[in-house]
């Protein structure tokens, strides 16, 4: 069996006398879509980038393709894993294709210069993030919406082993979403890890092959879908009445919410 591209065990992470995280075990395969999901303040995007090594874990291992985070260089990181975060602002003065084309930066050796075959995956990435006619705009001009979807792009052309996504909907409308949410399926169906931190339950038990529900930076549970998203789960995280239901269309758990407690 071949080493899952994320492994992270025992992670702890405590910032002004509060621990974040505490003891979070969190696995990614090759080729399976995990989203991680929980109240705001568990922990969420806190363990996104103590994967992406922008965050030191006061404990605990983060392994990528079976090698210590602690071990690797930054390009080697920056090779394997892509990020893309919540917050979709930038005071770079760039255009959309200069944006995305960021994403090549590890590719490219040191005094290089990007390629033909750069230049194509770029263009690739644009498309398939429908966003080849933002390609001349400024970004800083762009909507929240469309600098998500440039963001998007710009993880995708750095062609990542294992992609991480802190809320990739964010700002996006329900045809945005759900394009969004397919694509990152179809890549982890091509391969791909995929690590995305979700709000709305319904998608990610919609999109995703497993589920983790941090809750006060602990895990509260790890699954399926139809495992980790239960109503009696629901409301002892989050503190709401939800009834789970079967999707008409693929099984799939669908949430309803009522009161809170």
């Amino acid at each position: 069996m071949s080493e899952p591209v994320l492994l992270a065990t025992g992670v702890q992470v405590a910032r002004g006398g509060r621990m974040l995280l505490d003891d979070v075990d969190l696995q990614v395969e090759a080729g399976s879509f995990t989203a991680l999901v929980g109240p705001n303040g568990a922990g969420k995007s806190t363990m996104l980038h103590v994967i992406a090594a922008i965050a030191r874990p006061d404990a605990g291992r983060v392994l990528l393709g079976g090698r210590d985070t602690e071990g690797m260089r930054r390009r080697e990181r920056a090779l394997f894993t892509a990020l893309v975060e919540q917050q979709a602002d930038t005071l770079l003065d760039l255009s959309v294709a200069e944006v995305v084309a960021l994403g090549r930066t590890p590719h490219i050796p040191l005094l290089g210069a990007p390629g033909a075959d750069d230049a194509r995956v770029v263009a690739s990435a644009l498309d398939r993030m429908d966003a080849t006619s933002l390609a001349a705009r400024r970004f800083t001009e762009l909507s929240g919406g469309e600098r998500q979807r440039v963001l998007l792009a710009r993880a995708l052309a750095q062609q990542p082993t294992l992609l991480l996504a802190d809320e990739p909907t964010n700002h996006l409308d329900i045809h945005a979403q759900l394009h969004t949410l397919g694509l990152l399926r179809s890549l982890a169906n091509e391969g791909l890890g995929v690590l995305a931190v979700l709000h709305d339950l319904t998608l990610a038990a919609r999109y995703a092959d497993r589920v983790v529900v941090l809750d006060g930076g602990r895990v509260a549970a790890s699954g399926t879908p139809t495992e980790t998203l239960t109503g009696p789960l629901i409301g002892r995280v989050y503190g709401v009445r939800a009834d789970v239901v079967a999707h008409p269309r693929d099984g799939s758990p669908l949430i309803a919410f009522s009161d809170p407690f």
